[in-house]
């Protein structure tokens, strides 16, 4: 029977009996985190014993090879089962050779986690940013990004993580054609049990900058918007991303997540792809500084923008967050 309000307006649907209690909340519940769906980056860099917070980055640190490990070892204690490193080398030059060195602190880190810390997942970033002295993501020449050069050191990373025991090889510079050159090159030399993670969607984005504090990588000059997506585009995205999948990627990202979960949707609904959203440092510097002034619930308003992704259609999230949000899940 009806029942009738203030205004004798009769209410047969009383929404709100849904969420009367945590139980009913739970039961009713649309979106679901888990932690099997976050990946937590590191960033690793030369040394023994080195653990360098980062000062932009509250809680995340520069890591020899050692520490790297065991964070590893203890966000999979939280229940985290992927990775994703950045390299940070103590030499860096025009090319970023050393991208490509066996012995370069990714390639030792997988390793050793690989050795160290059965059944974790671990990722790579294939970029020359964090490699080249002009902190560009490829090579120079006459003062712009050459991209088929650029590709030709991509593969040879790419090659340099399989070898070492990367699951995943995940190309991050947005050069055209890449995912094509490093997908053969894997398969022509028996790594075709390697997946290929594309940024397919990443954009010239403001929130990158305590990330390039952490790595080192800030351009000495210029910009980055020769290669990386307009923001204002989305349409363009969803031509990125088509391009990486018939070039052979298995899963796709869109990088940053939270200004751009309209093109995560998109890019879900029309592909129907593994689809990763990257939350990325600027987004994750924002909330610990609201945090550490006082202004937000850090807890809170972790759980709801790592939901808000979720919701978006990511099935994966790359977030600096995700021992803590993984805790909180268990």
């Amino acid at each position: 029977m009806s029942t009738t309000t203030h205004a004798g307006l009769a209410l047969t649907h009383r929404l709100r009996r849904l969420r009367r209690s945590e139980s009913m909340r739970a039961l009713v519940r649309e979106t679901h985190l888990s932690p099997d769906g976050l990946v937590l980056p590191l960033f690793v860099c030369e040394g023994d014993g080195v653990r360098r917070e980062v000062p932009s980055m509250p809680g995340v640190f520069n890591l020899s090879v050692d520490e790297a490990v065991k964070d590893v070892a203890a966000a999979a204690a939280d229940g985290v089962k992927s990775v994703i490193l950045f390299g940070l080398p103590d030499q860096k030059d025009d090319v970023g050779s050393s991208a490509h060195d066996p012995e370069a602190p990714v390639q030792s880190a997988i390793r050793a986690i690989k050795r160290e810390v059965k059944n974790t997942l671990v990722i790579t970033d294939v970029c020359l940013c964090e490699y080249t002295d002009h902190g560009h993501c490829g090579i120079l020449i006459d003062g712009e990004i050459a991209n088929d050069a650029t590709v030709d050191q991509l593969v040879r990373t790419a090659l340099s993580h399989a070898a070492a025991g990367a699951d995943i090889v995940a190309p991050s510079d947005m050069m055209d054609g890449r995912v094509g050159a490093i997908r053969q090159a894997l398969d022509a030399r028996g790594y075709e049990h390697v997946a290929l993670l594309s940024y397919a969607a990443k954009y010239c984005s403001a929130f990158y900058g305590p990330f390039r504090d952490a790595a080192g990588s800030t351009p000495k000059f210029g910009d980055r918007r020769s290669h990386q997506m307009d923001p204002a585009n989305a349409r363009e995205a969803l031509r990125e991303v088509e391009q990486d999948i018939a070039e052979g990627a298995d899963l796709v990202m869109v990088k940053p997540a939270v200004t751009y979960l309209d093109v995560i949707r998109q890019v879900k609904d029309r592909f129907g792809y593994p689809t990763a959203a990257y939350h990325v440092s600027g987004e994750y510097a924002m909330l610990k500084a609201a945090a550490r002034n006082g202004w937000i619930d850090e807890t809170r308003a972790m759980m709801e923008t790592l939901t808000s992704i979720r919701r978006a259609g990511a099935d994966i999230i790359i977030t600096y967050y995700a021992r803590e949000a993984a805790r909180l899940l268990k």
